[in-house]
């Protein structure tokens, strides 16, 4: 499996991505899957964590740290809605397990775009190598993207803001580090799917990395985006 060279050497791999040879191509034509499009989430696992908001306390499969189950208990979602943090289960470490719909499209030819309808969240992902400096951390943080043969792309993300795996509280802080690797499949009777697999990295907040894989199958348009601000619960 490529995970435990992820997790040993993500935080440090960010700041290793090289720009292509002189005189090669650009991200946008070096890619060797098309993720452009609409895309909608398709929920089949972990349903009662993603498609409702799972009570305070239950925390199954994540493995937390003690510093991270006090937080969680204290979660309080008035106090985050008070405290303009309604959107910290819409971060780059959780965004792509909130049920939603996707816009993939290439911003510039070095730049892939993601956008979601649930939150209203934009995520960049920046072929090259980062700026020396990215400036203050945001929700969806820097994301340092290349294509890997046969058919995959990874992005690595960091400069995230704290915000929460899961929406009932269970915590990510500002220091950890996404890797994700975008696949795509074909479906039985015609379609495709997009695989994403992610590990979230964080040595305050998990005891080792947290790894899960969500899916999305393609639409034909964009008749059903449906843009909704983020929900504290």
């Amino acid at each position: 499996m490529r995970y435990p060279a992820i997790v040993t050497f993500a935080a440090a791999m960010l700041l290793q991505n090289p720009l292509p040879p002189a005189g090669t191509a650009a991200a946008r034509a070096q890619a060797s899957i098309d993720l452009t499009g609409y895309w909608v989430s398709f929920v089949t696992e972990d349903w009662r964590y993603r498609m409702l908001t799972p009570p305070k306390g239950d925390y199954a499969a994540v493995p937390m740290t003690p510093d991270a189950r006090k937080i969680a208990d204290a979660w309080d979602p008035a106090a985050d809605e008070a405290a303009g943090n309604q959107c910290k289960s819409y971060g780059a470490a959780a965004i792509m397990r909130v049920p939603t719909r996707l816009h993939v499209t290439w911003q510039d030819d070095n730049t892939l775009r993601i956008d979601t309808d649930s939150g209203t969240q934009t995520r960049l992902f920046h072929f090259g190598p980062p700026p020396a400096a990215r400036g203050n951390p945001t929700w969806q943080g820097y994301s340092s993207a290349q294509w890997e043969r046969p058919s995959s792309l990874k992005v690595m993300t960091a400069d995230m803001r704290a915000g929460y795996l899961r929406k009932n509280g269970v915590p990510y802080s500002e220091n950890a580090v996404l890797t994700e690797y975008f696949d795509m499949s074909p479906l039985p009777g015609g379609g495709q799917l997009l695989l994403v697999t992610a590990v979230v990295e964080d040595a305050r907040y998990l005891q080792q990395a947290f790894i899960v894989s969500s899916q999305f199958k393609k639409e034909t348009d964009g008749s059903k985006w449906d843009p909704t601000p983020c929900l504290s619960k």
